[in-house]
């Protein structure tokens, strides 16, 4: 069996998913890559045999999550990354994963630094993101990354991880791991349930993926009809007490800059 799958999550037709195919197909350590959607098209399927992708169609309305767990139980293998249509991987993603995997077989999850690409361009890192670097800091230690409250400790000021950068252990996380009440916060939400089970949390702080943030993202979406806000103040309620809440959320705002 495969020890590793990519499996793609592609809605509508993307300019930026053939580019997300090549840097899959480019790993320096082969792997398996699967696509499923909710929307199927002609420019998917043509995509897709191009590259060699089988592609699974999932029947109903699109939904993140229910998309998320389609591409997730697809995927036949102990690890498994939901690869963001938008997003590229560095070449020696899985070669890094699988050796962390190797000398930690009780890994959970598994999580890299990123790079911004707006449009096309790079992007060098803003202050949110050196404060999330600095909040992922104590997984990066062994001896620690294990424990609840460490891995509680990285979600508690905000997400610090960047969810298309995540690899789960299915072996251990066992099917349809995305159980949550929120949509756009679901990432967050699935983490902090992740961390209150055993496992540890691997974090290597080497940008081994490029984040593509763009004017057609949902990201930008949710945020111009304040959903975002509304669930992310739910979430740091999970943490805060109220008046800490409203504290933590205007400074989060921040992060919105992105998509300007």
């Amino acid at each position: 069996m495969t020890k590793h799958t990519f499996a793609i999550c592609a809605y509508g037709d993307s300019p930026y998913l053939e580019a997300c195919m090549k840097s899959l197909v480019s790993q320096s350590v082969k792997t398996n890559i699967i696509l499923c959607t909710s929307t199927p098209s002609q420019y998917i399927e043509k995509l897709a045999a191009q590259y060699k992708i089988p592609v699974y169609v999932r029947q109903g309305e699109s939904d993140i999550q229910d998309d998320w767990n389609f591409a997730y139980d697809k995927a036949d293998s102990p690890l498994v990354t939901i690869a963001h249509q938008d997003d590229m991987y560095g070449k020696d993603y899985v070669k890094t994963l699988l050796k962390y995997y190797g000398k930690y077989p009780d890994m959970t999850l598994f999580t890299t630094d990123y790079v911004t690409v707006k449009e096309r361009d790079l992007k060098g890192k803003k202050l949110v993101e050196w404060v999330k670097v600095i909040l992922r800091l104590p997984l990066r230690n062994p001896k620690w990354n294990h424990f609840t409250w460490v891995k509680k400790a990285a979600l508690m000021f905000g997400n610090s991880i960047c969810c298309p950068a995540c690899t789960y252990q299915k072996k251990i996380l066992g099917d349809h791991l995305f159980q949550s009440e929120f949509r756009y916060t679901l990432d967050w939400d699935t983490l902090l349930s992740l961390a209150e089970r055993k496992g540890r949390f691997i974090c290597v702080e080497r940008p081994l993926i490029y984040y593509r943030v763009h004017s057609g993202a949902t990201t930008k979406k949710w945020i111009q009809n304040n959903k975002r806000s509304e669930e992310e103040l739910a979430m740091f309620a999970k943490f805060w007490p109220k008046p800490a809440v409203q504290a933590l959320e205007y400074f989060y705002k921040k992060a919105y800059g992105a998509y300007e």
